[in-house]
Parts: structure tokens; sequence; C-alpha cells
């Protein structure tokens, strides 16, 4: 336990959040890939508790107070729990089993992340030591999905719920129960740290958005969307309590208006969607071309919906597979080819649909019938007077939407589901008037 005492002390010595994160951390660091393992054999069931804290007392660096006492008594439980989960962890990754016992790793770190809370809620943990929260709470999500997605492989396995016709509504009903029981951990440290009413130097709210963050992707997984609405209502009640937001870390509050961007997208506010999605963008760091991906997926057709803006090739180029996804339907939309629109929308179905974006970018049909509008107004030339023609009889409209649906991007005649050809000139009348209407 002499590893996990001098970590502990260095971290203290120099007040870094971080440092004292870092000593449970369930990930070997490079330097000590060993480091695990090292730990792990330090001790036994029966004695780790002892161990631990003789090793804090043995290698404290000034004299132990009364208050010191408390500090090391509570870091005494935490990294007891924290010797059972490496046990469990190592057990678990190690195991020729197709079933690891990940159940087992969540129960053991869930009680040090109840430990962990409880040292916050007695004031025994300082807020400088917010990030052992955040390490107690990512890890704790990591390991129920973990143990979620064994049980379901177990599940399957055994025939359970294999047989005959079901909803897919339902499909995943009662399947995230471990998920479901890490979010209301996390809920109890969001908690935490909105009710703190201590002056800003030394409250918890400075942990607000890392905690807010890790709710939203719980409840992004659990498609449960609904429920971070109830961060965003609880984070509005306490906003002129809360330090500005360019006080926080950059990454917490670029991943917050992410979050905060996609809810807004998915309830079709697409004005405060764009701009809380564009403020993530322009913050994210240059070289975080994952996350600038992220936020792309949602903003493209955001704008393309409030702006009418298409993204262009050199915006996408970086991002190969969105402009796999949006390129097609990018020269559809510029062409006026209705046909290659929807091709183009049927070919990345599965990746639109599964990112919840692929009923805005159907929106975008829309644009598409515009554009091929417009080039019938464009191509009616002009009158005896030199003026441009205002007035185009409703079959010329009619036989560019005809042509635009059995025409591709590059004019190559496409098959289409339905018989568009024989499109009536009363659905042309109807498609005008919706188009001047919108």
């Amino acid at each position: 336990m002499d590893v996990l005492a001098r970590e502990y002390h260095d971290a203290l010595q120099s007040y870094n959040g971080h440092l004292l994160a870092a000593t449970i951390s369930p990930v070997a660091p490079p330097h000590f890939l060993n480091r695990l393992d090292t730990i792990r054999y330090a001790s036994d069931s029966d004695s780790i508790q002892n161990d631990v804290g003789y090793s804090l007392t043995k290698h404290a660096r000034r004299a132990i107070s009364k208050e010191d006492r408390q500090v090391l008594e509570l870091w005494s439980e935490i990294y007891t729990c924290y010797w059972h989960t490496l046990n469990a962890l190592i057990a678990a990754q190690a195991s020729t089993n197709t079933r690891p016992d990940w159940g087992k790793v969540y129960e053991l770190w869930k009680e040090l992340a109840n430990t962990v809370i409880r040292g916050f809620t007695t004031g025994v943990l300082e807020n400088w030591a917010l990030p052992v929260l955040y390490m107690a709470g990512r890890h704790l999500r990591v390991f129920a999905i973990k143990a979620d997605e064994t049980k379901k492989n177990t599940d399957g396995e055994l025939g359970v719920d294999m047989g005959g016709l079901q909803d897919d509504i339902a499909d995943d009903f009662g399947k995230n129960k471990t998920l479901e029981d890490a979010a209301r951990v996390i809920n109890r440290m969001f908690t935490l740290c909105i009710s703190d009413r201590a002056p800003l130097e030394e409250s918890r709210k400075w942990g607000l958005y890392y905690i807010a963050n890790l709710l939203f992707k719980t409840y992004f997984k659990l498609n449960s969307i609904s429920l971070s609405k109830n961060i965003l209502r609880a984070l509005s009640a306490s906003r002129t309590d809360m330090p500005e937001p360019d006080q926080f870390p950059k990454s917490h509050v670029v991943t917050f208006k992410y979050y905060v961007g996609v809810i807004h997208f998915l309830d079709e506010d697409y004005e405060q969607a764009q701009q809380n999605l564009t403020e993530a963008l322009n913050s994210c760091h240059r070289n975080a071309m994952r996350n600038k991906a992220l936020i792309l997926t949602y903003l493209v057709p955001t704008r393309m919906l409030t702006t009418r803006s298409l993204p262009s090739r050199k915006l996408l180029k970086p991002y190969p597979r969105l402009s796999t996804l949006f390129l097609p339907l990018v020269s559809a939309i510029r062409s006026g080819s209705l046909s290659a629109f929807d091709q183009a929308l049927a070919a990345g179905e599965v990746s639109f649909v599964k990112r919840r974006i692929y009923l805005t970018l159907e929106r975008g049909r829309d644009i598409c019938l515009r554009n091929l509008l417009r080039q019938v107004y464009l191509a009616a030339g002009t009158d005896e007077q030199g003026a441009r023609r205002t007035r185009i009889r409703v079959d010329e409209f009619g036989a560019a939407i005809r042509l635009g649906e059995t025409k591709g991007v590059d004019g190559d005649t496409v098959m289409s589901d339905g018989d568009s050809r024989g499109i009536e000139s009363d659905e042309v009348e109807c498609l005008l008037a919706n188009m001047i209407y919108k």
C-alpha cells in the first residue's frame, strides 16, 4: 500500500485534485503499467483496511491533526473499496469465460463512488478534490455499460426473450438496469454540486458542468433524453449563484454546449440548437477532430433549415465519414435533383436514423424542390419587352419536376420507386402552393 500512500501525500502536499483522482484510476498510467497489480498484491482481503490506514499514517509529511485524522479515515475507506474493485476488475479482464463478472466490478466501484459522495457531503473533501468525484462518476458509467452488455450477451446465450414476435418499441426495456442505477448515483453527484451554498471560491458548483455532461451522456445512452431537460431547468434556476461559463474549464463548456445544442435540435428548436452548436464548434480545440465531427453532424442539418446554407467540400474534407454522408445530399440539393436527393437519403438512412437527424435532413427535400423550381424560373427567359417572365405555365413546372425525379446529379436517368412520370397537374399545383406557403 506504500504506492497509494506516497501518491496520496504527493497530491495532498500540492493540493492537486487531478493527482489525487489519479490515485483511484482503474487504468494503469503509461509510465507505471504494472501499477494495478502492484497495489493488488500488496495486501489481502482480511487486512486491507488496516494496511491502508497504516501506510497513510506512516507516509504523512506533517503532524496529524484531528481534521487530518478524519480525512485519512475517509481515504482509508476509499482505498479499501478501490483495492476490492481492482481485484474484481483484473479478474474480469483476465477471464476467458464468455461472461466476465462486470456486475461485481460495478457494485464495488459504486461503493467507492458513494464513499466519495459522503466525503463531499460531510465536508471532509474540499472543492479542490472535485476531480476525484469526476473519476468516480466517469468509471461508474463505464462499468455500468459493461455490466449491461455482459448481461445482454448472457441472456442471448441462454435463450432469454429470443422466441416469438417482439415489440420494437420495448426492445431495450429492462436491459439497461445497471446504467439506470448509475444514472441515479450520478444524479446525486449533480445534486451535491448544485445545492452547495458555500462561497464560490470554496464551492462545489465548479463541478456542475462536468457532472451535468456525465448525466447527459448517460441519459442519451438510455434514450431518455427528456430527463436531460430536468438538468437544464435546475441549472437555469441556479444561474444567479453560478460562476460565469467562461470561468469553467473550456472542455467542460464545449461538451455542455454540444449536448444542449443536440437537445434543442431534437426538440426542433433549431435557432437555439444553432446557437449552442456554433459556440461549441468555435470553442472546440483545433485538433479535436472527433469532437468537431460530432458537432457538425447536427450543425450541418440545423444550418440547412435555419439559414438554407449548405456545407462546402472544404469544410467537410477533414471528416471522411461526414463527407460520405452529406456531400451526395448537398450535390442533389444544389442541382435540384429530387431523385438524387432521395437516393442519397436512402443510402445514409441507417446512419441518419442512428444519429437522429433523418427527419431533419428529409426536410431538405423542400430546398431541393425550391432550387429545381428556381431553375425553371431562370430558364423561362424574357418576354417581348425584354423583362424576365413572371408568369410561367404549371405544365412547365410539371415537366421540371418529372425530370428532377428521374434524373440524377450527373444527368443519368434514375429509376424511381413510383411512376413519377405520371404526375398529375393537380399534384404539381399542390406542390407549388405548398412551396409558396413555405
